[in-house]
């Protein structure tokens, strides 16, 4: 079977619709689009001059990009600008990195220097720490050949559970990538069949410089890209599967197309939002907490429901295509499962809601591990199947759009 014909389409297709074509090669994935829009802009021009330029612009996008998704343009048959929106945003993450603000931290270090960290105590530099064909996502995104997951290290937040506690809280966990580098990995991964580009972490968005000139340099180069070296090859963990090279998976009209979807705990700031509404296919947010209290004592994060449902709602309204993702965990059925559920209901009800029994203990909440601290004691165990169908029961209650693809491992359809 491929990818087109699984069951789970007849269910999800109308919701993912951008998503699916772009996947199947059926449209081409935004950063195509963004490659024909044409902007004029200085290298010289400061930050906030580089803003205004390209939310001038970004009408234009927004207006071809609906065309194209109505059948009425057609992007091979346009002139490539020389210089395109997509440099005008690499030429904006560059020089936000001297007071960045990626996130809802606003930290505003400058990390090029790097002499003083933010939250995410990174520089300049992008590591990851695995990438492959990663065959655990959900079926829309596994596909048959895989979701081609990208593991970046470092995260803005500090989830006392973590089970990429390896890649979140080590920076210095795997190798050290390039813009081109990971151009190169992305090309790689969609050559050999995945479906799409899972951008993941750790957090992808502190990444948002690397990642936002990676995706430029696949717009330019397609399928002539190549890395500086391949140091990255050792993290890439399914290396040892010789994956058959296919451009015809891969292409668009000839172009490489490469659907980008964006795993992340959307605790970005309204700005990177915004840019990255020109590049991300497909949304997969993660929605952990229904309230500030909980955030504040298992991620030591501050104004998170705030922040988390006002990008929410913002991606919901642009009528982008979108997965949300939230976890079960223990003693936390009534504080964080019942109102994100609620919350979820009377915002965006017709979103699907994978809603995840797979919590374990792990990393500071791990009774068995050295690192464990008693204050996480809450929830240093399973769910029990009682809180985890209280919590499946009250989504059915809520009429919410959560069991063909909370469920879908477990149904033989």
């Amino acid at each position: 079977m491929d990818f087109s014909s699984l069951w789970i389409w007849k269910y999800m297709k109308d919701d993912l619709r951008w998503y699916y074509k772009v996947a199947t090669n059926r449209k081409p994935a935004k950063y195509l689009i963004a490659k024909r829009v044409g902007v004029d802009y200085s290298d010289d021009d400061k930050l906030e001059e580089l803003w205004s330029k390209f939310y001038n612009a970004l009408p234009k996008f927004l207006s071809l990009w609906k065309d194209v998704d109505e059948g009425k343009e057609d992007i091979t048959k346009l002139e490539i600008p020389k210089v395109s929106l997509l440099d005008l945003m690499v030429s904006i993450v560059r020089k936000w990195l001297y007071s960045c603000s990626f996130c809802r931290w606003r930290c505003r270090v400058n990390r090029v220097e790097g002499k003083k960290y933010g939250a995410c105590m990174l520089d300049t530099e992008s590591r990851v720490g695995a990438y492959f064909h990663h065959r655990g996502e959900e079926l829309v995104f596994r596909g048959v050949k895989g979701s081609g997951t990208i593991f970046f290290t470092s995260c803005n937040m500090r989830c006392a559970f973590c089970q990429n506690g390896d890649i979140s809280t080590d920076k210095y966990n795997g190798v050290r990538v390039t813009p081109r580098d990971l151009a190169y990995m992305m090309k790689e991964l969609r050559l050999e069949g995945v479906h799409n580009i899972n951008l993941v972490g750790g957090e992808p968005t502190i990444h948002l410089h690397t990642i936002i000139e990676a995706i430029d340099i696949l717009a330019r180069e397609g399928f002539s890209v190549y890395p500086e070296n391949y140091e990255f090859e050792s993290v890439k963990y399914d290396s040892f599967i010789n994956y058959p090279i296919s451009r015809e998976s891969a292409s668009y009209k000839g172009e490489l197309n490469v659907p980008i979807l964006w795993n992340s705990n959307f605790y970005m700031s309204d700005e990177a939002l915004n840019l990255l509404r020109v590049v991300v296919d497909i949304w997969l947010p993660d929605f952990k907490y229904g309230n500030d209290k909980c955030a504040l004592r298992l991620s030591r994060t501050p104004w998170y429901v705030e922040t988390v449902t006002k990008n929410l709602k913002t991606v919901r309204d642009w009528g982008e295509n979108m997965v949300i993702r939230h976890l079960i965990m223990p003693n936390h059925v009534y504080d964080d499962t019942f109102p994100v559920l609620d919350w979820i209901a009377k915002n965006m009800p017709e979103v699907w809601v994978n809603i995840m029994d797979q919590y374990h203990p792990d990393n500071f909440a791990d009774p068995n591990s050295p690192k464990f601290r008693g204050e996480y004691k809450d929830i240093a165990r399973y769910p029990t199947e009682e809180e985890i169908n209280e919590a499946w029961n009250y989504a059915r209650k809520l009429g919410l759009k959560f069991d063909v693809v909370t469920f879908e491992k477990r149904l033989l359809l």
